[in-house]
């Protein structure tokens, strides 16, 4: 008997985004289909303005399409209303940015306390120092962002990210502000994390290098998924 087919994780059909201005629209994706499954790794490459930025905010529920379906564990992201569309996203996704986003008047480990807490999880300070401790951070929890170094603030980022044990990690640049170096470490840290725990990486990159070392790569031209 053949085994049962595995649904994706996450899946998109149809979906495109258009703007319209004084100018006329501009269509920034078109079409596009794309599944990634359960605990795989996934770069999404293109030249700046392609559209790649726009398609993880998607992914995200953070932008809406202008038509189209992304369906997060068989639920469509967009029939749901906006309260209930951020309820789902605390749950099943974490994010790493190229800027960071530390909430600057918190320490380290209160930022990485912060999705805890809101989940009204209570033992969200333990959790977070174990984090903490897993991305080397466990000497600098009660520093402030900026008494940490950019490669120490998304290590900081990271933790925040994984500690909600979320099903897709969503990753925009995550070492486009890092010296090489900083980044080399930082990007073999996401890949340990992403193994370990079995999360679906969804990592938006200009460098081919990284992208190189995801399980599947696609490319985003012109508003169109090229596998």
């Amino acid at each position: 008997m053949p085994a049962p087919l595995v649904p994706p994780l996450l899946e998109i059909e149809h979906l495109s985004k258009s703007v319209t201005d004084s100018t006329g629209t501009l269509d920034i994706l078109r079409d596009i289909h794309a599944s990634f499954a359960r605990a795989e790794s996934v770069a999404i490459v293109g030249a700046s303005g392609s559209g790649k930025s726009t398609l993880l905010s998607i992914l995200a529920g953070l932008d809406t399409p202008t038509s189209g379906t992304v369906r997060l564990e068989g639920q469509d992201l967009f029939a749901l209303n906006e309260d209930d569309r951020a309820a789902l996203r605390a749950q099943k996704l974490g994010f790493v940015f190229q800027s960071f986003q530390l909430l600057g008047n918190l320490t380290a480990l209160e930022n990485v306390m912060l999705p805890l807490e809101l989940a009204g999880h209570a033992g969200a300070r333990q959790l977070a120092r174990e984090m903490l401790e897993r991305v080397g951070l466990g000497q600098r929890q009660g520093h402030y962002p900026r008494l940490l170094s950019g490669g120490e603030q998304q290590r900081v980022a990271l933790a925040r990210a994984f500690v909600v044990q979320p099903a897709v990690l969503l990753a925009d640049e995550p070492t486009g502000s890092l010296d090489f170096a900083t980044g080399e470490t930082i990007m073999q840290l996401m890949f340990d994390l992403n193994r370990e725990r079995g999360t679906t990486l969804v990592l938006v990159t200009h460098d081919r290098a990284i992208a190189a070392r995801c399980d599947r790569c696609l490319t985003v031209e012109a508003g169109r998924l090229l596998a």
